[in-house]
């Protein structure tokens, strides 16, 4: 049995064994507000991005809807959001694209979405992993923290880390992995006060000889 594939089955069972059902708990309403919300995630908090989305998507849920606010007013709704400013231009950029170019239906596509205002290559692989039955692995900071700490990627960039993923995993399982292996990061694996001890998984590689 190869080095990675060892390492493989040891983390799927540990992360089958927690987190057996992964769900994301992101709150939207529908594609439009799924995208907006993924987009208000970046370098910020799901929890707060969810409390100031129950209170936006009552203003906005159609691209439209753009025209019903003005962007200061945008502002100072997510203003409790990292990077509210660039945010809250990138959605009134977006939503007037989507209604002038693609009749308000956000595309499927990767290469279109990934060139939407405050989209790109996460937020575009994180939306289809919702929306879409294609195989996508959305790399974030704390999957490719993980990575790095099983010595499955060199992180170097975010797009070498997610060819490494897809190359160790399977294709089946690149969705439910996306969900667990966040969820496990911020509970046992942060990258601040990270107690070593406490890494389940990285205490049984390490067992296991397998960080070298």
């Amino acid at each position: 049995m190869s080095f990675f594939l060892i390492k493989r089955k040891i983390i799927e069972s540990i992360l089958d064994s927690l987190y057996p059902n992964p769900i994301s708990t992101l709150y939207y309403t529908n594609e439009y507000t799924l995208l907006i919300a993924i987009i208000l995630t970046a370098r910020s908090k799901e929890k707060t991005v969810n409390r100031t989305t129950k209170y936006l998507f009552k203003i906005i849920n159609h691209p439209k809807d753009i025209f019903k606010i003005s962007v200061d007013r945008l502002k100072n709704i997510i203003k409790n959001i990292g990077l509210h400013n660039k945010k809250s231009k990138n959605i009134y950029d977006l939503s007037i694209i989507l209604i002038n170019k693609y009749n308000c239906i956000i595309p499927k596509d990767f290469s279109k979405l990934k060139y939407l205002p405050g989209v790109g290559r996460k937020t575009a692989s994180v939306f289809l992993s919702f929306v879409s039955k294609k195989p996508v692995f959305p790399i974030d900071t704390h999957i490719r923290r993980m990575m790095i700490r099983w010595k499955l990627s060199d992180g170097k960039n975010v797009e070498k880390t997610e060819k490494d993923a897809k190359k160790i995993f399977n294709k089946k399982n690149w969705k439910k992995l996306h969900l667990q292996i966040i969820s496990y990061a911020k509970r046992y694996s942060p990258s601040k006060n990270w107690k070593v001890n406490e890494d389940i998984i990285y205490q049984k590689l390490l067992k296991n000889n397998l960080l070298s």
